[in-house]
């Protein structure tokens, strides 16, 4: 399967160097991946990995853009300013840098998620509150339509 799939959590050792889970070097490797484009998220204290397509699909949205409306400036802005390339050693370790820590607030271990095109890296605890804000309001979202359902259902 070429997609990232699951979760991980690993330490990372004293020289701030963490694995890359397995399963996920393999789809890297199968992508033909040499070096890997991480982006702090917008919206979660979280990093978004993936290969120099995840950095190419923003610069293609930036062409896209009209350049006189500034919307161009901030896509830039975020995906050049908070963005990185990561090199996997011989090992499949990165180095869990200053720039990673500031954002994510990763200490000792670093959790790996699996986003289907690309993968998160996140510190452990807010991983799990955000995994379980997640799971609340999908579960809200369901049982509102399956409400919604019924209330059809019964007219």
């Amino acid at each position: 399967m070429d997609r990232f799939l699951s979760s991980a959590i690993n330490r990372i050792d004293a020289k701030g160097r963490v694995s890359v889970p397995a399963h996920f070097r393999m789809v890297l490797q199968k992508r033909g991946y040499q070096e890997l484009y991480a982006l702090r998220t917008l919206d979660t204290p979280s990093m978004d990995v993936g290969g120099p397509d995840l950095l190419d699909r923003f610069e293609a949205k930036i062409a896209a853009e009209d350049p006189l409306a500034g919307t161009a400036d901030d896509i830039s802005f975020f995906c050049h300013g908070d963005g990185m390339f990561l090199k996997l050693d011989p090992d499949g370790r990165i180095m869990v840098t200053d720039f990673i820590r500031e954002h994510t607030g990763i200490g000792a271990e670093a959790a790996f998620l699996g986003r289907g095109n690309f993968f998160q890296i996140w510190e452990p605890e807010r991983l799990r509150a955000h995994g379980a804000e997640v799971r609340s309001r999908l579960l809200r979202l369901r049982k509102s339509a399956a409400r919604a359902w019924q209330a059809g259902e019964s007219e």
